[in-house]
């Protein structure tokens, strides 16, 4: 206030200096009030002052090592381990189908029969011919017996020996190619029965009955599908793989002993099949076309669970994350270029600290660079913290806790039940009420 005076002061002798007072007094004397409610104005305002900043509450996790089994998870597909072409053998027509369609067919058992007769007539002709063959060489040999003693006695000429004996080689191995040509006959007629090779699951059939079929052509009559045991195939990207041999190097990944994973299918519906499996089979080179190389696990299924073609996924179950720091999922924050949390000091006040994660852990995140063991960690009310922040470590996550619902009185069934009724009963009295005036004359 002094020194507001003290201005308007040097105002006024700034003002007589300059002759304002003598060539306006008027105007002069009319700045006074105005300038006394602006002391009085200012004298009564008073500086803002800053709230305090409100207190956050957090929940914390105390960071520590601990030996962690991982699982990796993988889309897959099942696959039959016998999945059989069904062909005709031979030409000829299908004369009919014995076997329902998609139901699990026996070893040996017969799927589709096809028209016999031109084969059993090849047969017969093939027959014929040994027949033929085999008396020509009972005649060739008949001679030679009794070529061979005139021959020794000089009787014969040494070329007459020689063809006796070249005739009943000649016959001999006409009998052999007759005999041939009755065995072919024989299987040309044994495939017009087409039976199944194994045990399994039959498709539906590619030709129908009275149809003309060649082994070449249209020879696919059906499919059978062997289901015990199952393959379940899945594929391992190439960085996929640099990245597991990078954590093994480093000590961040341990696979187990000769690499005997133990793997877990999950159906579509979420279900998990009940027997395990193992890995089988990898294949040696990268697919040049997806850049991954398959990888396959053998499952038991004698009940025919599993069945070819569907996707499922993988669980392969083995590897260890030795002394894993392991931190929740909501405790990482996403900055602008790295991923980082908050770290209490021992006064409790938070500092940001940058970590490195790797892989999801169920609700929680892999840290493998960034931590140490014993520091505490912010998880609920991580977005809320900032470095000034006033922190206050609560047990419960903050906000979750829902206020308790008491408990309804015993009359209130009752009570309830006796609403409608009043209800009813004041609609009725207003509605007496209003046809009571409509009847009653109007007033003059």
């Amino acid at each position: 206030m002094a020194s507001l005076w003290n201005r308007i002061s040097n105002f006024s002798g700034l003002a007589a200096k300059e002759g304002l007072a003598r060539k306006r007094p008027l105007r002069a004397l009319a700045l006074w009030p105005c300038l006394l409610a602006l002391a009085a104005l200012t004298a009564c305002k008073k500086a803002p002052t800053e709230p305090p900043r409100p207190t956050v509450e957090v929940t914390v996790v105390t960071v520590r090592q601990q030996e962690t089994p991982v699982d990796f998870e993988f889309t897959a597909q099942t696959q039959s381990s016998r999945e059989v072409e069904i062909r005709a053998r031979v030409d000829g027509f299908l004369e009919r189908r014995l076997y329902d369609e998609g139901s699990l067919v026996k070893e040996g058992q017969v799927l589709f029969v096809m028209d016999r007769k031109p084969f059993e007539a090849a047969l017969q002709s093939a027959k014929g011919a040994l027949a033929q063959q085999q008396a020509r060489l009972l005649v060739t040999k008949q001679n030679l017996a009794r070529v061979i003693p005139l021959a020794a006695q000089n009787a014969l000429s040494k070329k007459d020996l020689d063809d006796a004996t070249g005739n009943e080689k000649q016959a001999e191995a006409a009998v052999i190619a007759a005999q041939g040509e009755v065995r072919t006959a024989e299987l040309n007629l044994s495939y017009c029965t087409i039976r199944s090779p194994l045990k399994g699951l039959s498709s539906f059939a590619r030709v129908q009955d009275g149809s003309y079929v060649t082994p070449t052509q249209s020879g696919l009559l059906t499919y059978v599908y062997q289901l015990d045991p199952m393959w379940v195939n899945f594929s391992i990207s190439e960085n996929e793989l640099l990245r597991y041999r990078e954590q093994i190097t480093k000590g961040l990944l341990r696979f187990p002993a000769d690499n005997q994973f133990d793997v877990t299918v999950i159906q579509a519906d979420g279900s998990i099949y009940p027997q395990k499996g193992r890995i089988d089979f990898t294949n040696p080179a990268f697919s040049q076309e997806t850049g991954t190389f398959l990888v396959r696990a053998t499952f038991a299924n004698p009940k025919g669970t599993l069945r070819p073609g569907q996707f499922v996924r993988a669980k392969v179950s083995g590897a260890v994350r030795p002394n894993a720091i392991l931190v929740p999922q909501r405790a990482v924050l996403q900055g602008a270029k790295s991923h980082f949390v908050w770290v209490l000091d021992q006064d409790s006040k938070p500092h940001q600290r940058v970590v490195d994660v790797g892989d999801w852990h169920g609700d929680d995140w892999f840290v493998n660079e960034g931590l140490k063991t014993g520091e505490r960690v912010v998880v609920d009310g991580a977005i809320r913290v900032s470095s000034d922040a006033q922190i206050k470590v609560v047990s419960a996550p903050p906000g979750n806790a829902a206020p308790a619902t008491p408990a309804a009185p015993a009359s209130a069934p009752a009570a309830a039940a006796s609403a409608p009724a009043a209800t009813l009963a004041q609609t009725q009295t207003q509605t007496q009420m209003q046809a009571q005036a409509q009847t009653r004359p109007a007033s003059p």
